[in-house]
């Protein structure tokens, strides 16, 4: 499995990869950690090495209180190593993350895919996916999170999260 991490990591930074150290301390560290929401599937080859992986997480909507349509799955990464790609390894791998969330309540899934990721596009809409148009997906790191983060500082008036959680 860390040898397709580091094969991952590098798809996403290829001019500056993670060492397979550093790879294999965030898997055990925090992928597979108890306190992990994450779930892993992993498809292996004969010899037993890992193809292909998804990593996903169910959640409760927020805004559909009903049983039938609450509970969701959301599709964190869907990788197959280069090597394996073509070869049913994805379809596989997202045909049993399918059934493990319909076994588990859920009535959807829902990933995000880079817009320039048209071959992986295509395998989504090929297995059935429907893209979701009315959805935009936005991201708040580095200065913008870190002075957003300390405007909420400053003013205080938000009560502590922590404060009647179950």
């Amino acid at each position: 499995m860390v040898d397709l991490l580091c094969e991952l990591n590098a798809y996403y930074h290829e001019a500056d990869p993670a060492s397979r150290e550093a790879v294999c301390d965030h898997f055990f560290r925090n992928l597979i950690a108890p306190a992990s929401p994450l779930l892993l599937a992993a498809a292996t080859g004969e010899n037993g090495k890992v193809l292909g992986f998804a990593a996903f997480f169910f959640v409760h909507s927020l805004v559909e209180p009903n049983p039938e349509r609450s509970r969701q799955c959301t599709l964190k990464e869907l990788f197959v190593s280069a090597a394996a790609r073509s070869r049913g390894v994805g379809k596989a791998i997202v045909s049993w993350v399918a059934r493990h969330a319909l076994e588990h309540g859920c009535c959807r899934i829902d990933w995000p895919v880079n817009a320039a990721n048209h071959r992986g596009i295509a395998f989504y809409e090929g297995l059935g996916a429907e893209r979701q148009v009315e959805r935009i997906s936005h991201r708040l790191s580095g200065e913008s999170m870190s002075r957003l983060a300390n405007e909420a500082a400053v003013r205080g008036s938000v009560a502590d999260p922590s404060i009647g959680q179950a």
